[in-house]
């Protein structure tokens, strides 16, 4: 379990604890939160606790010495355990451009990955994919978007273009977040708090914010050309504020298939925990009487100018996706911060993109330097900006 004190964590937890028949943990990992941690060793008493942070591996180790747990730190033990020859499937839910390497040595090792990291497919999607193939991985969604797509698709459709199964769009719908009802002048001034107070779901506070911008939607539709070999042209995006659709595919022929469910986590985690099996998850069931109505606008890229960024980003092609998502961590770090204001994300993002050169993305190292160049470039401008 790749960052298994964050929501997606919490949530994938949750649902093997309901089946400690079928599931055991061979290991947990996470940046620094040791607290947190030393609960979930002692509930799970998993082989191996990684820490990111050496410090807190340490104060981890000296709580935890009553139990059989091995606790590792750094970058390299969070390979090691993901490409464990006992690991039959690994949970990739490290936020950020930091889940890459680990969840790239589970692809490696030839693991069924449950991906909830869209980072690693928009900053290395096009190696990334091949190395699924190449290495014989399952790949299967953990996104809620995603995994609607994955679900509404005829079987065997990762990395396979679904437009020659008789697709003609894949509709991604969002719900707008917390200002979708806000005018855009009152932007300037929102908070954090504010930013991280999202409507229907409960996400950290990184995803919270790129849902307020509308980079998740953005981020996830580059996700879904890579995953499921599209175009950016064949996917729309749809404002859809009660979060019950949570995607949908149009086919030739006229039919939509849409998968629908109450906004909750633990739904497609325990699909994608159990395919082709369904499981049991905790959620409640979907009343359809109570929802009773369902609304779909389309996505404003004039609102929201990250969707706009994002499908740039895809047509450049390259590292221009690399420095997208890089660009992106850094302005919504400082955003929380209270370095920069929330309509300053975007124009932060365009700058970097324009300032940032397009290499070619099919080496891990030019697209590690490009995240590099990206993050620095990016708190320089914000420097000077200060």
């Amino acid at each position: 379990m790749l960052g298994a004190t964050g929501s997606i964590g919490q949530s994938t937890l949750d649902i093997i604890a309901r089946h400690p028949d079928r599931y055991a943990l061979y290991a947990l990992t996470a940046n620094n939160n040791h607290q947190k941690m030393l609960q979930l060793c002692r509930q799970f008493t998993p082989r191996f606790a990684v820490m990111r942070d050496v410090e807190s591996a340490q104060l981890l180790q000296q709580a935890i010495q009553d139990l059989p747990t091995e606790v590792l730190a750094g970058e390299t033990a969070l390979d090691e355990v993901a490409a464990a020859e006992g690991v039959d499937v690994v949970v990739a839910a490290i936020v950020g451009a930091v889940g890459l390497m680990p969840t790239l040595a589970a692809v490696r090792a030839g693991k069924r990955v449950l991906l909830a990291n869209k980072e690693a497919l928009v900053m290395a999607g096009a190696l990334f994919m091949d190395e699924v193939l190449r290495y014989g991985a399952e790949l299967l969604p953990v996104d809620s978007e995603h995994n609607a797509i994955f679900q509404c698709l005829p079987p065997g459709s990762i990395s396979k273009s679904v437009t020659e199964k008789g697709v003609r769009k894949i509709i991604l719908t969002g719900s707008g977040g917390p200002f979708r009802d806000i005018d855009a002048e009152s932007l300037e001034d929102v908070t954090p708090e504010q930013a991280c107070a999202h409507p229907n779901w409960d996400m950290g506070p990184k995803i919270s914010v790129d849902s307020a911008t509308m980079m998740n939607k953005g981020l996830e539709l580059i996700e879904a050309c890579w995953m499921f070999a599209v175009d950016q042209d064949d996917v729309d995006i749809l404002l859809h504020r009660q979060s019950i659709v949570h995607s949908m595919v149009a086919y030739n022929d006229g039919s939509v298939i849409a998968q629908m469910g109450n906004p909750d986590m633990r739904t497609p985690i325990a699909n994608a925990l159990a395919w082709p099996d369904r499981i049991e998850s905790g959620v409640e069931p979907l009343n359809l009487l109570q929802v009773s109505q369902l609304d779909f606008t389309l996505a404003d890229e004039e609102r929201y100018p990250c969707l706009k960024l994002a499908r740039e980003a895809w047509n450049q092609g390259g590292t221009s996706m690399t420095v997208l998502n890089a660009a992106n961590e850094i302005a919504v770090e400082h955003f929380l911060s209270r370095q920069i204001k929330f309509t300053e994300i975007p124009r932060l993002i365009t700058k970097v993109m324009e300032q940032s050169t397009t290499e070619p993305a099919d080496e891990l190292d030019s697209i590690m330097q490009a995240d590099f160049n990206a993050r620095e470039l990016a708190r320089q401008l914000v420097e000077l900006r200060t």
